[in-house]
């Protein structure tokens, strides 16, 4: 279920877009901007953003709140904006998309569902993602819940071999070939270390995500 979350001041906005967006597939919470939006987006962990401005332009702190949001997390974010606004919108580079008030709830949920298609095809390119963890392949950046985990290179390498093909099992001589070259002299043991301490960086009580295949090796498990 899509979970998005509408930061907006006026309640009038709120009760239009709750009773709109009622009947479809997607859970919606609200936040105001004077009630922390990264904390909400933190709490809430919303797949898009709807902000309202409901000023033209608007108001510099709205603005630099939106910035800072859309910079710093990186989630698709869609402007609810005054009707009179799209005569001017070239303010609205910074937000992937935008709406014009009074809001047709039909037209709302087809730019959230084709922004959000559009955002994963182009994530899919460079991450691979598995419930909270999260492997960016352009900056090598790994988070579990949105938290930096810091990999030793080997460690990386081995992370995204497994994540990248989950379900699959590969034996320590198999990873000792494909992540410390075929000449290396070391023994499997090698392997064991490192994936004890990769385990011990990304898993807790709450995650598991590499299983010990006895006398195999090992794989990522695959989401159900």
């Amino acid at each position: 279920m899509t979970r998005v979350l509408i930061v907006a001041r006026d309640d009038e906005t709120k009760s239009e877009l709750r009773k709109g967006l009622a009947h479809y597939d997607l859970t919606c919470s609200f936040t105001s901007y004077s009630n922390g939006v990264r904390e909400a987006v933190t709490s809430g962990k919303p797949d898009i953003l709807l902000f309202e401005m409901d000023e033209h332009p608007p108001a510099p702190e709205i603005w630099e709140i939106t910035r800072r949001v859309k910079r710093g997390i990186n989630l698709p974010v869609i402007a609810l904006i005054p009707g009179e606004m799209p005569d001017s919108i070239d303010h609205l580079h910074d937000v992937d998309d935008f709406i014009a008030r009074p809001y047709d709830s039909r037209e709302l949920i087809l730019r959230i569902n084709r922004l959000l298609h559009r955002t994963e095809s182009a994530e899919s390119k460079e991450q691979i993602k598995h419930d909270d963890l999260k492997i960016d392949l352009v900056t090598c950046e790994v988070t579990v819940e949105g938290k930096i985990v810091e990999l030793t290179f080997k460690e990386y390498e081995l992370l995204k071999l497994l994540a990248g093909n989950p379900g699959r099992v590969y034996t320590r001589e198999a990873l000792l070939d494909k992540i410390w070259g075929y000449d290396y002299f070391g023994g499997d043991r090698t392997v064991d270390v490192h994936v004890r301490r990769l385990r011990s960086k990304i898993e807790d009580a709450s995650h598991t995500f590499i299983e010990t295949v006895r006398n195999i090796g090992y794989r990522f498990i695959k989401n159900s």
